[in-house]
């Protein structure tokens, strides 16, 4: 079977699986609200078949690539969205909660979604990602976060379950921004397709933090562009040059996904004529907050000590042998420390101050917030060793 015919058999188990989980959202959400128990029986055998297809996609692109596809962006957050599939069915067979599904599923689509706006062109691994390493780190990161962001959708079904979200107060803003945020991301994955479907690519001329000419091709109209950056018609682009050191093409990603994101939110608020969640919260009545914050805990108990082994001990390793040092203060190594270091932070305060319930929850969310930062904003904007992400 020819490479071709391998990554069209992927990319297509892929889009199916994502229906799946899309339509798998309805008949959860039923069962949450309903005593029948077949809603939820539904909703579970669209997600089991849909991470199949998730599987069957990673197999085959593994096969048709010659190494495991988790070397850029598209294949990250691909990956990453599929283990949060899987992470969801496991903590589904240890506590039969479906509500978690209701929550942890949109986020899934929504990275999966996110992980769509990348290029899915095969490329040759440059020099320092031929390493069997890369394969050990990189999944061990994805799993571990994917597991990690299972509390962040129990501490939202907590805070949600708990709070009076009628009344104002900083919580409740706070939860509302979260919603906002997410929200955000659906705007970047949908201005990034119009943009794909509709625009042709436009070319900019500018020089590097280095000095050298650099071309950088903009899928999405150019409202950020580096000091000095000209189309290849030697015509002055874009409405705000920043400095060489950013990387211009990436935050104009970010600006127009705040952009339309921001519209989308208020839209949605005018329409509904109130919060999100407000909205949400009928959905976690039936919910048993001790049992959510339960979970929340021990979803950081299991994904912390691997994403110690993936994110810091495996990297290192990979790290010596690709620059031969176990440690270069690199953004992303910077950034995963800090992961690590809040993390370590939660289960000391938990375990030695008593910090339970609400407490738990808003560290939960606030490290699922340092995760996405750490794989999307410092990747996507912040120059270093990991840039080629």
């Amino acid at each position: 079977m020819s490479t071709e015919t391998l990554l069209n058999l992927s990319s297509n188990s892929l889009f199916i699986a994502f229906i799946l989980l899309l339509i798998a959202i309805l008949p959860i959400g039923l069962a949450v609200k309903s005593k029948r128990k077949m809603f939820g029986k539904v909703g579970l055998l669209l997600t089991y078949s849909a991470f199949t297809l998730q599987l069957v996609y990673f197999i085959l692109r593994w096969i048709a690539v010659d190494h495991a596809p988790v070397s850029n962006m598209y294949e990250f957050m691909t990956f990453f969205g599929i283990m949060l599939t899987g992470s969801y069915l496991i903590i589904h067979l240890l506590y039969k909660q479906i509500v978690v599904g209701l929550f942890t599923i949109p986020v899934s689509l929504i990275i999966l979604g996110y992980g769509s706006v990348f290029t899915k062109e095969v490329s040759p691994l440059v020099p320092s990602l031929q390493s069997h390493w890369l394969t050990i780190h990189v999944m061990t990161v994805a799993f571990s976060s994917a597991i990690l962001s299972i509390s962040f959708a129990t501490g939202i079904i907590y805070l949600l379950r708990t709070l009076d979200v009628t009344k104002k107060s900083i919580s409740t803003f706070a939860l509302e921004f979260v919603m906002y945020c997410l929200i955000v991301v659906i705007g970047f994955i949908g201005v990034s397709t119009y943009f794909n479907l509709t625009s042709d690519t436009v070319k900019v001329h500018f020089e590097n933090s280095q000095g050298k000419e650099e071309t950088a091709d903009y899928t999405m109209m150019p409202l950020i562009v580096n000091d000095a950056a000209l189309t290849t018609d030697g015509e002055q682009i874009g409405v705000l040059q920043i400095t060489n050191k950013v990387d211009a093409k990436k935050l104009n990603s970010i600006v127009w996904a705040f952009l339309v994101g921001t519209i989308l939110y208020v839209v949605l608020i005018l329409i509904a004529r109130r919060p999100l969640i407000v909205l949400l919260k009928p959905l976690t009545n039936r919910v048993q907050p001790a049992l959510m914050d339960e979970i929340t805990y021990r979803a950081v108990v299991i994904g912390f000590p691997l994403f110690a082994l993936g994110g810091l001990l495996f990297a290192m390793i990979w790290a010596q042998i690709a620059w031969s040092r176990y440690w270069g203060w690199d953004p992303k190594e910077v950034w995963a420390l800090i992961t690590f270091l809040f993390y370590a932070a939660f289960l000391h305060f938990r375990l030695s101050k008593g910090w339970e319930g609400e407490k738990t929850a808003w560290l939960a969310i606030i490290g699922f917030g340092i995760i996405v930062f750490n794989q999307v904003f410092v990747n996507l904007v912040i120059a270093g060793l990991h840039s080629y992400a």
